[in-house]
């Protein structure tokens, strides 16, 4: 049975909001520590924030997992992407066989990476892939919606149970990753939608179109835009009519992840379109989220204006799939173990006068 209107607005009425007297026991014994006074920028900002959310000062990131949404989309057809389709199911394979660059990096950090089918356009297999299939890719947005609302919520809900069994499963921390030849497309009709942009200001190159490619790109997604307006009238239908079943899984990961009171780190531009529908949704759930970089992707610099957010990389990284998420995790869970693990000037026997 697929998640309701009604449920979901029930779920969002249990994402709380942070607990900053967390946030500032965690200042406080950040503070004691031996060094100076904020010497470690970024990493204690973490360590506060993870604390405001868990309500913790020693909370336990060390089980960390990636899930990873793939889903086709029916635009691809309009010649959006280098990269034909068949490459979503054929990476799918890649992520189950541990050679893709989120493996490699999600071993590099001790993550687990989790797969799920939510919407390939073919059937796929393998051992460990958590097959819930919505539909068999979405539609043509140049032509009409990408899908139902009921479609967009029951993708929705995969994610949201996707990340509560990887909860339940010991995740202290858990990061976002998408597959899908073509969502660059979607992604940045979203972002346009929403932040009230101009297709050709957040509309980038995705899998390495050239210049011509781009300008037809710009022009698929303003077609979008103009042929779905009269459908984006919330943000559930805002996302079954122009986005994608991969970022409605993302949006739906990070509702529950925000709900449990779990850091959740977020990859890059397909990523952030999937935070951005939860944030329409739910404002307070930017607030459990760390965005793990500035994708090279043009129009991830303007949504973090937008958001008034700063992701914790900036690499050039354009890959999904994760990728970003794991490095960034290690990063959350380094300003983590400062704060649990660092001595305090009493316990060091040094002495912080002038520091």
């Amino acid at each position: 049975m697929s998640l309701t209107h009604q449920q979901l607005t029930t779920h969002l009425g249990k994402i709380t909001p942070l607990d900053r007297d967390w946030g500032n026991k965690a200042k406080a014994r950040l503070d004691n520590l031996t060094k100076p006074l904020g010497a470690l920028g970024k990493l204690e900002e973490c360590a506060r924030q993870v604390a405001a959310i868990t309500r913790s000062l020693t909370p336990d990131l060390s089980r960390k997992i990636i899930i990873t949404f793939a889903g086709d989309h029916g635009v691809v057809t309009e010649g959006v992407s280098a990269v034909p389709a068949e490459v979503t199911p054929q990476m799918v394979a890649n992520f189950l066989a541990g050679g893709a660059g989120v493996n490699v990096l999600a071993r590099h950090v001790g993550a687990e990476v989790r797969v799920v089918d939510v919407g390939v356009a073919v059937p796929v297999s393998g051992d460990g892939l958590i097959v819930a299939k919505v539909k068999a890719g979405t539609d043509n947005i140049r032509k009409g919606p990408a899908m139902t609302e009921d479609e967009a919520l029951a993708a929705i809900q995969v994610g949201i149970m996707a990340c509560r069994d990887a909860i339940n499963d010991g995740a202290g921390l858990v990061g976002t990753g998408d597959m899908g030849i073509g969502n660059t497309t979607p992604s940045a009709a979203l972002f346009a939608q929403f932040l009230g942009l101009n297709p050709g200001d957040v509309t980038g190159r995705g899998t390495g179109i050239d210049d011509a490619a781009l300008v037809h790109k710009i022009q698929v997604i303003a077609d979008a835009l103009k042929v779905n307006k009269e459908r984006c009238t919330s943000p559930v239908a805002t996302l079954a009519a122009v986005g994608g079943l991969e970022i409605a899984g993302i949006c739906g990961m990070i509702l529950e992840a925000a709900r449990a009171r779990v850091p959740v780190v977020v990859d890059g531009f397909i990523s952030s379109a999937g935070a951005l529908c939860a944030m329409e949704m739910k404002e307070n759930v930017i607030d459990y989220c760390f965005f793990s970089h500035m994708s090279a992707e043009q129009g991830h610099r303007l949504f973090f204006d937008k958001i008034n957010a700063e992701p914790l990389l900036h690499l050039g990284l354009r890959l999904g799939e994760g990728t970003g998420a794991a490095l960034a995790m290690s990063l959350v869970e380094a300003g983590v173990k400062i704060m649990t693990e660092m001595a305090s000037f009493a316990e060091a026997g040094v002495n912080h006068d002038g520091l």
